[in-house]
């Protein structure tokens, strides 16, 4: 095969990714963050921006997103002009050594344009936001709990695998195994718009290692995922809709978190929703922690209630039960992790429990942007 044969599918394939590329640039508005760009330097300009620091922060953030959108954009397009250098010079010269070096290219590029795609799905206020996340097992004792813990296993991984910290806020471990409880704080761009793919019950059936007679168990657990929230952004909360209750720590943290009742547990009485935590080692700081998750579960509620208005598919808080989850994981008989609401399914279970989540978290993205249907459990 002559070098311009070899080279004509790698050039259909710059061709379809050149034409993606610039639709989703133009979705994505570039000019106008280009003016929005410039707007930003004219207020971070002006006399007296930082005499209101929180609107200041606000635009200095808001500059700073703008200024890595327009980076991505235009290294995607500095790539995009290398492969059709390199493209040029190998018809040129018939150097068909450099068809291994295009083609990988051109792979990377395609990555880097689907990463980009399922980006642009997250439009959403709060997407670009850190995440906060609650996990909970069912009914069960110590096999629900040791379920809870692997999940909390799972995302810290996912975190770790794609570059996000991980903040412990509370952790009531076992008695046995696993956890009790365990709420957390993810960072990094657009934790809550992937994260909030997790956020229902998550069902396990295996065979228990608790069981002596190796039995086959189903365990459940539920995931709450919120938005954290920055400083700027106002959720009211009346002093009086709250009861603060302080207790002792049972956590880890040495002699002191047991000495001093210094864990907080807070309820916010008008919603029902009940946050705590104990993982600071003071009163004063777990009651700033507290305030920081109720803050963001309760901004959650609104951004559900505003969705449902407008009749969108949200995640319901269902009972932690059977025919409730949004996830299957099962490891025997065979192996397989199933989403309900997609129809996603793998059998590499062990990849999913070493945190390889994004292919689902890319699938329920594009099943919310398509509107459609989800099937039953």
């Amino acid at each position: 095969m002559g070098s311009m044969e070899v080279l004509l599918p790698l050039k259909g394939q710059l061709a379809t990714l050149r034409a993606q590329i610039e639709e989703m640039r133009a979705h994505q508005g570039l000019d106008r963050l280009g003016e929005e760009l410039a707007d930003t330097a004219l207020q971070m300009e002006s006399p007296g921006f930082w005499d209101d620091p929180d609107a200041a922060q606000a635009v200095t953030r808001r500059r700073a997103g703008i200024e890595k959108t327009i980076e991505r954009w235009d290294r995607m397009r500095a790539a995009l002009e290398e492969v059709e250098v390199l493209l040029e010079l190998a018809e040129e010269e018939e150097a068909e050594d450099l068809v291994a070096e295009i083609g990988q290219k051109l792979d990377a590029l395609s990555d880097a344009a689907e990463q980009r795609r399922v980006e642009l799905l997250l439009s959403g206020e709060a997407d670009a936001y850190d995440g906060i996340v609650t996990i909970h097992p069912g009914a069960g004792g110590t096999e629900s709990a040791d379920w809870a813990g692997m999940l909390l296993r799972m995302y810290t991984r996912w975190a770790e695998r794609n570059g996000y910290s991980v903040q412990m806020i509370d952790l009531i471990p076992g008695d046995e195994a696993g956890v009790k409880s365990a709420t957390f704080l993810v960072s990094g761009e657009y934790a809550y718009g992937y994260l909030k793919a997790e956020a229902g019950v998550h069902r396990l059936v295996r065979i228990s290692p608790f069981d002596a007679a190796k039995r086959r168990h189903t365990s459940f657990a539920s995931v709450f995922v919120s938005p954290d929230l920055p400083d700027d952004v106002e959720v009211e909360i009346d002093e009086k809709d709250l009861r603060v209750d302080v207790f002792r720590s049972s956590g880890a943290g040495g002699q002191h978190v047991n000495k001093t009742s210094s864990a907080v547990r807070m309820t916010h009485i008008p919603s029902g929703i009940v946050v705590s935590c104990q993982n600071e080692r003071s009163q004063h700081q777990n009651r700033a922690q507290a305030l920081k998750v109720l803050r963001s579960r309760l901004y959650e509620l609104e951004l559900e209630r505003r969705e449902e208005e407008m009749g969108k598919l949200t995640g319901e808080k269902r009972e932690i039960a059977w025919g409730s989850q949004i996830r299957s994981y099962v490891f025997q008989p065979y192996q397989m992790v199933k989403d309900h609401r997609t129809g996603f399914e793998t059998g590499n279970v062990q990849a999913v429990m070493d945190g390889d989540l994004s292919p689902m978290m890319r699938a329920y993205l594009l099943h919310q942007m398509t509107g459609a249907r989800k099937p039953g459990p």
